[in-house]
């Protein structure tokens, strides 16, 4: 059963001569509780794509569906982990994700809200720095709170927009799993947008690569056939981790080199040649050397 669908979706931004046409004929179907990776270059769209979703911006044209209903604006029902955290620097650990269940939860009483936030805070592992601000941590451990908060919230949807991204590989790898091991658990619908091929094919059961911007749509889906839990070193020995990582960038490739070859048209070089041996100059002529344009 399809929780979400975007149909024919354009969304362009500008006017007139400005006007950027960023995503164009869109056409996505998310099953409820699958793990979807979008991967494509960096200025193609994505977070574009993941804002859509969210409400944040609604499309020019198309339509954007949660549960068969239109999406209207943000809501908790799409939690959402950002590549920059996103975190009140002046709260700790622990009023940051008990902000975001104030919000949700405005009947919950205080104890029951303690509960759940520290529940949370405590499955991230962050528990001995709960009374912590941001300043006070790594960038992996602000990124287990936007990961907490995110899911204090409870949503139907988890949308991540490139959240690994800013960080080390060894961290990066860490996170990895354990936003893995936090997803197993009640398997939520979860769409993660990456420019990391291996990260696609080690989190999600499906990707689908956008073509390079601006105009960008989606590509052939790539199912990935590995079975849960998934270990990377036993993946990275497996004939089909191979064929299936090649696949994706021999299209990622692909796409890219026509789009580079499509934009070059567009500025051909006048083919300026003198008439008589000697310099070119250009924006004017030096007499002794008697050069003329043709």
């Amino acid at each position: 059963m399809a929780i979400l669908e975007l149909n024919n979706v354009s969304k362009s931004f500008g006017a007139g001569s400005s006007r950027i046409d960023v995503l164009t004929d869109i056409n996505l179907s998310v099953r409820e509780g699958e793990f979807l990776a979008i991967v494509g270059f960096s200025g193609s769209g994505k977070t574009t794509l993941i804002n859509l979703i969210n409400g944040l911006i609604f499309p020019d044209a198309g339509e954007v569906l949660l549960k068969g209903e239109p999406i209207a604006g943000p809501g908790p029902d799409r939690g959402v982990i950002f590549q920059n955290y996103s975190l009140l620097p002046w709260l700790s650990v622990y009023s940051n994700v008990k902000l975001a269940v104030d919000q949700v939860f405005p009947k919950m009483s205080s104890s029951e809200k303690e509960a759940h936030v520290l529940s949370y805070i405590e499955m991230v592992n962050l528990t001995p720095a709960k009374d912590k601000k941001p300043s006070e941590l790594s960038g992996g451990m602000r990124q287990r709170v936007s990961v907490a908060r995110a899911l204090a919230m409870n949503p139907e949807i988890l949308l991540m927009d490139e959240p690994l991204s800013a960080l080390d590989a060894l961290t990066r790898g860490s996170l990895q799993e354990e936003i893995i091991k936090i997803w197993s658990r009640d398997r939520k619908t979860a769409i993660l947008i990456t420019n990391d091929v291996d990260e696609g094919i080690l989190m999600a059961d499906r990707i689908i690569p956008m073509t390079p911007g601006p105009k960008a749509t989606l590509g052939p889906e790539f199912k990935v056939p590995f079975e849960r839990p998934r270990d990377v070193t036993n993946i990275n020995k497996d004939a089909q981790y191979k064929r299936l990582r090649n696949d994706i960038l021999e299209y990622l490739i692909e796409v890219g080199a026509t789009r580079r070859q499509v934009s070059d048209q567009k500025y051909i070089l006048p083919d300026l040649k003198p008439t008589m041996p000697g310099r070119v100059i250009f924006g004017r002529k030096k007499k002794k050397d008697k050069v003329k344009y043709f």
